[in-house]
């Protein structure tokens, strides 16, 4: 049958749009933390997803691999925040 998203066998081109490679039998992320609650007013971190100035400008151009481990890292930090 078909390929799922969790398939090991699925090629880069055959991944749905807007998702980031995870491990097998997990489900998923949106390809973006971004929660539309924006904000660097005190830093350089933005309080809604947590990702820097520098990663949310360049989030579009970054790997698969780049973004998992910002993915990472927002996420053991508490990140995303919906209500900051």
């Amino acid at each position: 049958m078909g390929a799922t998203p969790a398939d090991p066998e699925r090629t880069e081109s055959q991944r749905p749009v807007g998702t980031t490679p995870r491990p097998v039998g997990t489900t998923p992320r949106p390809d973006t933390p971004c929660v539309a609650v924006c904000s660097t007013t005190f830093d350089e971190i933005c309080r809604g997803c947590g990702r820097t100035v520098a990663e949310v400008s360049q989030w579009v151009v970054m790997s698969a691999e780049q973004k998992e481990a910002v993915w990472e890292r927002i996420l053991a930090q508490g990140y995303p925040r919906r209500n900051t």
